[in-house]
């Protein structure tokens, strides 16, 4: 009988969480089999990984495991060149990072890596992809050109037998056949009275593929040769082999080195490939999530959720996501435990840290374990006693039992299960455990939001209210007829129904109230930002009244002095010389000059570099939304100028005809941030204008600063649908191609 081997619990945790895909696409990063978690101090791994984040470079090569490699080594044995060549690649790919010279942590990291010179005396004999290089050893060469020979032998020696006529009447067709590695011919029987040869093989027809006497002496001596060419190589992976185990220490390193740089590098190109952003666990215990999207989603909502508190409580419509949402909080803490990318507002969202994250999701019953639903659900919630600052997920908690029963039971395991220092995700549809938990401090609720006049859930969520199941309304929704249902609810009960319409109404009057909450938040804002730019320009005025009242205190000091001197001279001359130098360092009057302010409202016509429009809308006193040739853009009020635009007759027959093609490039080799950045703006703005739907930016490789600044302002644009790296013949990891 065949024992199957049973998951893991992490497998276990990412087959319950719907991960499995994310996860495998993540691990295809990796040059080497690794385990998820990074051991060591993950705030250090972190640093490294951001790091890495802000540089371009190549991904390292497939690197195959060194156990057996070091094991070898230590024991002087003899490596095979496919061994020696991983050691190869390795030191390869370090030197490669060396000769970059790069500035920072990842600089320093790879000033530790000296490598001998006697790495570069077997380095030359491999080629990039692994291959021994023959021409450097003068007798490999010279074997090599005499197995060519040989082989070139042998094929005019078959081609003399197959246009021989005596052998033509047995000749099946005219092909060299390789069977068991042997040249042969396909004949007939009877073969033997015009054809010396050894019997290789019997075709399905009956015939005979015959490898003939004449070539095998040939291939005798080229097996002599071959041996001749294996006792070089031999010497060769001797000579490498006691030149490493010299060198074993520094392979040791390097390796453990690979291991954690493998771990950095998968995680930092993963994330550029799916645009995701890499966040680490905090040593708290919050949850605030904004803007996760769960990556088994195809086209997924946004999450936004503060889970601050011990409980989570969801509740709400069925099929209204409530247990997508509890399993998107426990993927969000995985992921950020194991520091593996996801889809989130890394600025805005804060992931606490736990030593056990457990799920119990499923239903427990099933054939093979014989065993109910809620006997099952007790022992999943017997094993998570045993753990301690633990983020646990229960979903459909009253699964399997009586509800008023469940409501008091779970109301003391969940007490008792934050007494260890738990946090739990639980989603119900039992009212009387909601209102059991309802009033506790720390108790977080939250439900599913159902569109009444679309009847439909939304797949949104509000905090701090309890949700009606709808269960009636999902009946309908899913085909059962509207007779049953309303016999349902008239067995349900008036008083019943009329508290799912007063806890419907509740939630209805607490999103209207989080609205009106957020409204006066942001005019606050708006109001806070305006107090100080004002604050701002007030100490700025200010530091210039200062600086103009020190500069006239100095020019009248010079004044005076130079006055003194003239009165002490006695002569007029001198006197009048020395006032014409004193009113030269008085301050002049200066001519106030009339700055005219340029007002614009919606409707005046425009011109925008040497293109004209018109005003559509004006957000501000500063930026404005223009029509230019049927395009919109949104620009300063600085950059306008009033123009008229002579109206005419509408012509029937006018055309517009944009042409649309690509290949526009822009080049910022050589500049700094800021200056690319400006430079960057105009380009895409005449870009816009011009009609161009794609472009190619070269910045360079370099140091990859100039290169994450293209990066930040190519993500913040709003005009840029989207940009990925340019292909080798284009400039590769030196170049974008974005797409407007």
């Amino acid at each position: 009988m065949r024992v199957e081997s049973q998951p893991s619990k992490i497998e276990l945790l990412i087959a319950q969480l719907d991960l499995n895909e994310h996860i495998n696409a993540f691990k295809y990063f990796f040059s080497r089999e690794h385990s998820l978690y990074i051991e060591g101090d993950q705030e250090l791994h972190f640093r490294y990984i951001k790091a890495l984040d802000a540089i371009e470079f190549k991904a390292p090569p497939k690197i195959s495991d060194f156990t057996n490699i070091l094991g070898h080594l230590k024991k002087r044995g003899v490596l095979n060149f496919e061994q020696v060549f991983e050691i190869v690649k390795i030191v390869r790919y370090f030197r490669y990072f060396k000769n970059r010279e790069l500035d920072g942590i990842i600089g320093e990291w790879m000033s530790k890596f000296v490598i001998d010179e006697r790495f570069l005396e077997i380095e030359k004999y491999f080629t990039h992809d692994g291959k021994f290089e023959e021409n450097l050893d003068e007798t490999l060469f010279k074997l090599s050109q005499r197995i060519k020979e040989h082989k070139s032998s042998m094929n005019e020696s078959l081609k003399r037998v197959m246009s021989s006529s005596k052998l033509a009447g047995y000749l099946v067709d005219s092909q060299v056949h390789f069977i068991n590695n042997e040249e042969s011919l396909l004949v007939r029987g009877g073969f033997n009275h015009v054809l010396k040869g050894a019997v290789i093989s019997r075709s399905t027809g009956g015939f005979f593929y015959v490898s003939p006497d004449i070539i095998l002496k040939t291939k005798e001596s080229i097996r002599y040769i071959e041996q001749e060419r294996e006792a070089i190589f031999y010497t060769y992976a001797k000579e490498f082999s006691s030149k490493l185990t010299e060198l074993l220490s520094f392979i040791a390193f390097i390796d453990k080195e690979f291991t954690k740089f493998d771990n950095y590098q998968a995680r930092v190109l993963f994330a550029r490939s799916k645009n995701y952003q890499i966040l680490k666990s905090k040593s708290d215990s919050r949850i605030i999530l904004d803007g996760f999207m769960h990556p088994a989603l195809h086209k997924p909502k946004p999450i936004h959720v503060d889970f601050s508190k011990n409980i989570l409580m969801i509740t709400g419509v069925n099929a209204g996501g409530k247990t997508m949402l509890l399993k998107s909080i426990l993927s969000a803490a995985f992921m950020a435990k194991y520091i593996i990318p996801m889809k989130i507002n890394e600025n805005k969202s804060h992931i606490g840290s736990f030593k056990v994250i457990s799920a119990i999701i499923d239903d427990p019953q099933n054939v093979k374990n014989d065993i109910s639903t809620f006997a099952g659900r007790m022992q999943e919630f017997s094993r998570i006693f045993e753990n301690r600052a633990a983020l646990v997920g229960v979903d459909e908690i009253e699964l399997g039992t009586d509800s008023d029963e469940a409501a008091a039971l779970f109301k003391v395991i969940l007490d008792d299960l934050v007494s260890k220092g738990q946090k739990v995700v639980v989603t119900t549809h039992h009212k009387r455990l909601a209102a059991l938990m309802a009033d506790r401090e720390d108790v977080e609720l939250m439900a599913a939001i159902y569109d009444e006049a679309a009847r439909l859930p939304t797949y949104e969520f509000m905090q701090g209210i309890i949700g009606k199941s709808y269960a009636f309304e999902t009946a309908s929704r899913y085909g059962i007829s509207n007779k049953i249902v309303n016999e349902a609810k008239s067995v349900y009960g008036d008083n019943s129904e009329r508290l799912n319409l007063l806890i419907e109404r509740g939630s209805q009057l607490e999103r209207e109230l989080k609205q009106k909450h957020k409204q006066v938040d942001e005019k606050l804002d708006e109001l806070h930002k305006k107090e100080l730019n004002l604050q701002e320009e007030r100490e700025k005025i200010f530091l210039e009244l200062q600086e103009q009242k020190n500069a006239l205190i100095k020019s009248y000091e010079v004044a005076i002095s130079e006055a003194k001197l003239a009165a002490k001279a006695g002569d007029t001359t001198a006197i009048h010389r020395a006032m014409s130098r004193a009113n030269k360092e008085l301050p002049k009057e200066k001519k106030t000059q009339n700055v005219r302010h340029v007002e614009f409202k919606v409707g005046d016509t425009v011109k925008y570099h040497s293109k004209k429009g018109v005003i559509i809308s004006l957000t501000d006193k500063k930026d404005a939304m223009i029509e230019v040739e049927g395009m919109r853009l949104r620009v300063q009020t600085s950059q306008l100028k009033h123009t008229q635009i002579i109206p005419q007759k509408p012509k029937t027959d006018f055309k517009l005809n944009v042409q649309k093609r690509a290949g526009l490039k822009c080049d910022l080799h050589g500049m700094r941030a800021e200056e690319a950045e400006e430079v960057l703006d105009t380009f895409l703005s005449d870009a816009l204008l011009n009609g161009w739907d794609e472009v190619i930016i070269y910045h360079g490789i370099g140091t990859g600063k100039l290169s994450y600044a293209v990066k930040n302002f190519l993500k913040t644009h709003p005009k840029v649908k989207k940009f990925e790296d340019a292909p080798q013949h284009m400039g590769g990891f030196g170049a974008k191609i974005v797409t407007l």
